[in-house]
């Protein structure tokens, strides 16, 4: 008979790297509400595609200060020819003249001439005006991506809290499906029970039977639901391949979501960060306007170069510069300075619109969410009674059921009933943590101080 024998690592060992990694995947799995918040401020795609766009607008400001910095670039150039005036000039910037150069017959018909040339170019603006407005536009404009890129944010941690407590939620409801399946099948054990001792009829057997397969049913719809949560948060978080974390088991108590007041200061609104984006969008076109009135202005440059043309290398030779002043001035351009003007000031009368009607949205929906929230707290108070109420009645239909006071179908209503009860506080106390959420976002606060209901 063979035998093999696999040595194992020492017990030692193993319980060492076991309590090495043990915490690090601990930590990799748990995932809290500040966990998400954090991976969704960096990795949803919506967060992404707005920081890619403000990224731009950022691009576009530093476009603009074409007009404000100088221009420094290099040339270099090789050039052969035996035309009379270039050859000529390509001797005389080599320095090479000599009396034989004013030779009629070699002016006439030169040699061909080999000419390196290598030099630096600086052009200076001076004065710009309109390249000034447009920078100071351009600015406001990044700015006002960059709230608005925050504005996202904040918009996308109304979403976590969703995806996040709905994943919950779907996990509790589970829970409470399969204490209510446990609690159908020993309905059904009950109904057979009496039914073997003439206590009851076989109807209510099947009708105990029947009952508890809806439940099982619903129960099997309910864990289906909990799975698609738990993947719907990972795309929400933009990891949609990374489902590998631990949730909380239940929803916080009905107590720690009603202590999650939120702001309501009607004059909040003002400070939210999408109604600050559009008053940086007025901000903007209306610098626009200025920079397009500005192209009516003279402008001022300043230009310079230093020179080496050499026969037979480049930035050879002896060097040269050139420096100088430049005015211009274009009063009329076809019109088109008069078209761009017209443009800046129809889109400065868009944006004055659009921010005051991002401030009333924001008003309406700071009102909006603030009655949501009050009507959910209402229906929470409403659930919290009907769960005592539904299990009280459930208690004594079942003692009724045992004693022969009371029919097989008004125990399972009792039942059904209590199962749904405990459904909606569920569901109840997920809606005030939404509604929460909302109109925390709606004041422009922080969705932070939802992480209070996991301590």
């Amino acid at each position: 008979m063979n035998m093999t024998v696999r040595a194992s690592p020492p017990l030692g060992l193993a319980a060492a790297m076991l309590l090495l990694y043990a915490p690090r995947i601990e930590a990799l799995q748990s995932l809290t509400l500040a966990d998400a918040f954090r991976r969704a401020d960096s990795a949803a795609f919506a967060n992404r595609i707005a920081a890619g766009d403000a990224r731009t607008s950022g691009a576009q400001a530093t476009a603009a200060l074409q007009g404000i910095l100088p221009t420094v670039r290099a040339v270099a150039g090789y050039v052969r020819s035996n035309d009379p005036l270039a050859a000529f000039g390509f001797t005389l910037q080599q320095r090479g003249v000599t009396m034989e150069s004013f030779n009629p017959a070699s002016l006439n018909y030169p040699a061909t001439v080999t000419n390196w040339n290598g030099g630096f170019v600086a052009e200076v603006p001076l004065i710009n005006v309109d390249a000034w407005y447009g920078r100071a536009a351009a600015a406001s404009a990044a700015a006002a991506a960059t709230m608005s890129t925050q504005w996202t944010r904040e918009v996308t941690r109304v979403d976590v809290v969703r995806a996040y407590f709905g994943a919950v939620l779907a996990t509790e409801q589970a829970a409470t499906l399969v204490t209510a399946a446990e609690a159908a099948r020993a309905h059904e054990r009950q109904a057979e029970s009496m039914v073997a001792n003439g206590m009851a009829t076989r109807s209510d057997a099947l009708l105990a039977s029947v009952q508890a397969g809806q439940v099982d049913a619903q129960l099997i719809g309910a864990r289906g639901e909990a799975r698609i949560a738990r993947h719907r948060l990972a795309v929400v978080l933009g990891q949609p391949g990374d489902t590998g974390f631990t949730l909380p088991d239940s929803l916080p108590s009905a107590a720690a979501v009603r202590a999650l007041p939120p702001d309501t200061d009607s004059d909040s609104a003002s400070a939210r960060l999408d109604v600050t984006a559009a008053r940086l969008g007025v901000e903007a076109a209306e610098r626009a306007v200025r920079r397009a009135g500005a192209q009516y202005l003279p402008r001022l440059n300043g230009f310079g170069r230093y020179d080496w043309n050499s026969p037979d290398q480049p930035f050879g030779g002896q060097g040269s510069y050139t420096i100088g002043i430049m005015a211009s001035w274009s009063p009329f351009s076809g019109a088109s300075e008069i078209a761009a003007r017209q443009e800046a000031r129809g889109r400065a009368e868009a944006a004055s619109a659009g921010a005051e009607a991002a401030m009333a949205a924001a008003h309406l929906e700071q009102q909006a969410t603030a009655t949501q929230r009050e009507v959910a707290l209402a229906r929470l108070g409403i659930a919290e009674g009907a769960v005592v109420q539904a299990a009280e009645a459930h208690r004594i239909v079942a003692r009724k059921y045992a004693g022969g006071l009371a029919t097989v179908a008004e125990l399972l209503a009792a039942a059904l009933v209590e199962t749904q009860s405990r459904l909606a506080l569920s569901e109840s106390r997920y809606q005030v943590i939404v509604t929460s959420a909302a109109a925390l976002q709606a004041s422009g606060r922080d969705l932070m101080a939802l992480t209070a209901l996991e301590d």
